[in-house]
């Protein structure tokens, strides 16, 4: 007989879109901000992109932003949530930086 568990739920794997992934791998990249988004893909996974501070768009709300860098003053990172894929996922879209 299994027990139930009171642990938290699995966070969703959070991958980068070709253009997130072209940023980070610039070697001009400030290394506050490669931190920045590192971080905040490490919390998009952590609450399942229920990030707290985020914006949901009205017309499609799958789709979020969230502040990056203390306030947001580095930008705003995008990302969509992948539901109802196989498996679930979150896609980090797109990254505005300041």
């Amino acid at each position: 007989m299994s027990e139930p568990h009171d642990e938290e739920p699995e966070g969703l794997p959070c991958v980068l879109s070709g253009e997130a992934a072209t940023l980070l791998e610039d070697p001009g990249l400030p290394g506050d901000v490669f931190g920045a988004i590192v971080a905040a893909t490490v919390l998009i996974n952590e609450t399942r992109g229920e990030v707290q501070g985020s914006s949901t768009s009205t017309k499609w709300p799958q789709q979020r932003r969230m502040p990056l860098g203390t306030d947001g003053m580095l930008g705003i990172a995008e990302y969509v949530i992948v539901a109802h894929a196989d498996p679930p996922h979150i896609v980090l879209t797109r990254i505005q930086l300041y």
